[in-house]
């Protein structure tokens, strides 16, 4: 008690001159059945890359072919280990107290070809070994389908501008539901369609690198919406009735902030949150396309000279079957940006353009708290975008399953997380009593420190630190790990909370 008292005086003087200015914290409870947790990905924790039967993923292949485009041709080979340290883990969940743990799990260890008739069972076991011992310790398996790691045979096949994926994925999820159905009661189709479309095919700053700058987001886009709508049918219709479980998938945005009240940032900014979250939550939530999206591609296309817009054109059938497709919102957050126009939907026309396509131009405040580019403290934007989100998309459940703070060097006294942490979580509660948003849970990205993408084991993100020179990768809890252990206990942000 003492520990958590002296780092509670030590956070409430280092949040004053590292925090945001002016900051009151919410003095609420928790909701009752408000739930507190943690999320991994498998690929950037299991490591095991080729053990058991486990097929190579587009990871495996990107790292190993690429290792000129990860810092420190860093890969996710061994990573946290947790392929043979996953009793740690729980451990780790356990002695936290959280309620539910977000993990994902990777395609390529239970179908290494990708096809369902080549099932590796050593990796099935693998996996209901790890929901059994979650379920034993009362934390509830919150279960990614996929987090990234596609394998190579699919990879090779076109990926996700491949419609055919679709069904792949489909086969796929109906195996996970009827291996694990048992244990898993909430299920993730797809984990960030835009960081895959943007970054994976239209930026090339992702696996698998390509660069069709000017459709290659919006075709990736189609075959994801379309892949999580049929899973979620064969959920629905063939398991739900006997599982009594749910489904989403989980979309990521930051808050797009106009620049300033003029009309044309205000329009900007609507425009970045359709093009960013819209492209994906619009079909799923609303039907069809964004009409801002459907406009600008078609408009710009045009005037290229295509014979057609970049931006598939969904079926009035394909609007049907993707339209309601989800039992809640998930949402993962890291930051906010600054937008104001470009002026470039009917300029510039020449090689087709995302960027161009969306006609916008960001910026951030330099004075917000930053260690890396894409995570920044500004928990207003947070606070807006879960509003956003419950008044656009006709009030769902929203379920914050990713948001944390990155530092460069994993050290144990990081402050600096619990600011970020503490300040996010007051500011989801403003929106849950303040702003009517039926927010029903939070989880922190990252249980442990892991290996993130193309910046290797660079960033750090976890409760717990990883220590990637030993070859046990000895796991030891941060200060931020027995502070969000206090909260989830308290169900409490400050010293006394109240009603």
């Amino acid at each position: 008690m003492a520990k958590h008292l002296t780092l509670l005086i030590f956070i409430a003087v280092f949040s004053a001159t590292f925090g945001s200015p002016n900051f009151t914290f919410n003095n609420r409870y928790f909701p009752p059945n408000f739930k507190l947790g943690a999320a991994t990905a498998a690929y950037q924790i299991e490591g095991a890359w080729n053990e058991d039967g486990k097929g190579v993923n587009l990871w495996d292949w990107y790292t190993h072919t690429y290792p000129e485009r990860i810092k420190h041709n860093f890969t996710g080979d061994i990573a946290c280990d947790s392929y043979h340290k996953w009793r740690d883990d729980v451990e780790l969940l356990k002695n936290l107290g959280a309620s539910h743990y977000r993990l994902s799990i990777s395609w390529s260890r239970i179908l290494p070809n990708a096809t369902i008739n080549n099932i590796n069972e050593k990796g099935v076991e693998y996996y209901i070994n790890l929901f059994k011992a979650l379920r034993e310790n009362n934390i509830e398996p919150m279960v990614t389908l996929y987090h990234w790691d596609l394998p190579i045979t699919l990879h090779e096949m076109g990926g996700w501008l491949n419609p055919l994926l679709a069904d792949y994925f489909a086969d796929y999820a109906r195996l996970c539901f009827e291996k694990f159905g048992e244990y898993v009661k909430s299920w993730i189709t797809l984990n960030e369609p835009q960081s895959t479309c943007l970054g994976g095919y239209a930026e090339g700053t992702k696996a698998p690198g390509y660069t069709h700058i000017g459709e290659g987001l919006y075709q990736c886009a189609y075959v994801h919406v379309l892949a999580h709508a049929k899973a979620f049918h064969i959920y629905d219709k063939e398991f739900r009735p006997a599982q009594n479980g749910r489904i989403s998938i989980v979309l990521d945005a930051g808050w797009p902030e106009p620049a300033t009240d003029d009309e044309s940032d205000l329009a900007a900014a609507q425009t970045e949150r359709e093009f960013v979250l819209g492209i994906y939550a619009n079909p799923i939530y609303l039907g069809n396309w964004p009409e801002v999206v459907i406009k600008n591609v078609g408009q710009r296309s045009a005037l290229e000279g295509l014979n057609r817009s970049r931006l598939p054109e969904l079926t009035e059938e394909e609007i049907h079957f993707i339209n309601g497709t989800s039992d809640f919102f998930c949402i993962n957050t890291y930051s906010t940006n600054y937008f104001t126009s470009a002026n470039t939907v009917n300029e510039s026309i020449g090689e087709p353009s995302y960027a161009l396509d969306k006609g916008t131009r960001s910026f951030i405040d330099p004075s917000w708290p930053s260690n890396v580019t894409w995570v920044h403290l500004v928990p207003w934007g947070f606070r807006k975008l879960l509003k956003y989100v419950h008044d656009q998309y006709n009030h769902p459940e929203v379920f914050v399953t990713e948001n944390g703070w990155a530092d460069l060097t994993g050290q144990l006294d990081d402050t600096e997380r619990i600011t970020y942490i503490s300040e996010y979580l007051s500011s989801l509660l403003d929106a849950y009593y303040e702003d009517n948003v039926n927010v029903t849970g939070y989880t922190v990205w990252s249980l442990l420190d892991n290996f993130e993408w193309t910046n290797g084991y660079t960033q750090k993100l976890g409760l717990v630190q990883v220590n990637f020179d030993r070859e046990e990768r000895t796991r030891t809890p941060k200060d931020s790990y027995y502070w969000y252990q206090k909260v989830i206990e308290t169900r409490c942000l400050v010293d006394e909370c109240v009603e």
